[in-house]
């Protein structure tokens, strides 16, 4: 079956997520609208597809099956439920939208016509993001104890009256940005309950500007840190995602993670475990352990190890290539879906529900930081 794939929005991210949908065979594209008549006449031109002039327009045309919405913010809402009411399948970027309790209403529309909503929360397909599941999930360094996420992002294409700045357009970065994170440990560890939070707000401004953001969440076993701050060059930009385990700790880099580093006490037959887990991988032994030295404690445990060791996975990964593959990942599971109720996603319309949650709760009961 071939699905007709509409797009709403038609900036840069848009094209990028398009490339990435059009590898999957069930998807052809039927057109684009976009307010701005020059991005739907460049899209238009790299595309060669039909340019729709309204809402009504594109969601009116019964040769469209799938929409996907790249819109700001504050009108993922407006548009998704539109597309859901003309009896359209619905793919939306990130955050859901705005407030929790619209997610829901989306949620709930979409469950009684039986369409397809799924927010575009595709970290969760990254090959990365599932072997982390894994490893929590066997245990190979105990149990988590605590995580943080550190996000060193940019501004520089961020000037003062960007919409990013807005809070009634992005929602602030919590919403706009951070959902993708509360999510991902979310799928690591269970729901998270939301615990402070606080914003800080830039100086030497006419407008209010929250640029740098924490938030601490509850998660089963321990704290989350997530520290968002977009102040920086271009050429700065550094994130890093750390879980700390009982026996060791995992370091994924990026925002997109494409390398890890790793490193715990093992023993020789959990070492081969760690060679199946990541294929290919860089692994060094710092120490090694024997007689009564092997045994250590920690958490009020008792462990028997045989060595410390170091792996380094991922190192050639490029980011733009692993987000193209996770992209291409997400919409083929969802339309696996569309053809088939009995299939298992990766993500359903919950994620987009879930995340926005704690990000709102980080957003709105934020102490400020003049």
């Amino acid at each position: 079956m071939i699905f007709k794939l509409g797009i709403v929005g038609a900036g840069s991210f848009s094209m990028f997520s398009t490339d990435a949908f059009l590898q999957n065979q069930a998807i052809s594209l039927a057109g684009v609208y976009d307010v701005n008549s020059e991005r739907s006449a460049a899209f238009s031109s790299k595309y060669h597809t039909r340019i729709y002039h309204s809402m009504d327009e594109i969601l009116g045309d019964d040769e469209v099956d799938l929409i996907y919405i790249s819109t700001p913010p504050n009108l993922h809402f407006e548009h998704t439920k539109s597309a859901l009411l003309a009896g359209k399948h619905v793919i939306c970027e990130k955050p859901a939208a705005l407030e929790p309790s619209h997610a829901l209403e989306l949620y709930d529309l979409a469950g009684k016509s039986d369409l397809l909503y799924v927010v575009n929360l595709m970290q969760r397909y990254n090959p990365l993001y599932q072997k982390i599941s894994k490893l929590i999930e066997s245990k190979l360094l105990g149990e988590f104890l605590h995580g943080y996420f550190e996000n060193y992002a940019s501004d520089e294409a961020l000037n003062p009256g960007h919409w990013m700045w807005n809070p009634d357009i992005s929602g602030g970065i919590f919403i706009e940005h951070a959902v993708h994170f509360f999510d991902m440990f979310e799928g690591w560890l269970g729901k998270g309950t939301f615990i402070s939070s606080q914003k800080v707000k830039r100086p030497g401004t006419d407008r209010t500007i929250f640029s740098r953001v924490q938030s601490v969440g509850r998660y089963a076993g321990g704290l989350v840190n997530m520290y968002h701050g977009f102040d920086q060059p271009k050429r700065m930009d550094r994130q890093e995602l750390r879980l700390l385990f009982e026996r060791g700790e995992v370091t994924l880099h990026e925002w997109v993670p494409v390398r890890l580093n790793m490193t715990g006490l093992i023993t020789n037959e959990e070492e081969l475990l760690w060679k199946e887990l990541f294929p290919g991988a860089i692994m060094e032994e710092i120490e090694k352990f024997e007689g009564e030295n092997r045994i250590c404690h920690g958490n009020f445990k008792k462990y028997i190890i045989d060595k410390m060791i170091r792996l380094d996975y991922g190192k050639d990964a490029r980011k733009e290539d692993i987000y193209k593959v996770i992209l291409r990942e997400m919409i083929s599971d969802q339309v696996k879906w569309i053809g088939d109720r009995n299939h298992k996603r990766v993500i359903t319309g919950l994620n987009g529900i879930n995340s926005l949650k704690m990000a709102w709760e980080s957003e709105n009961k934020a102490q400020i930081i003049e």
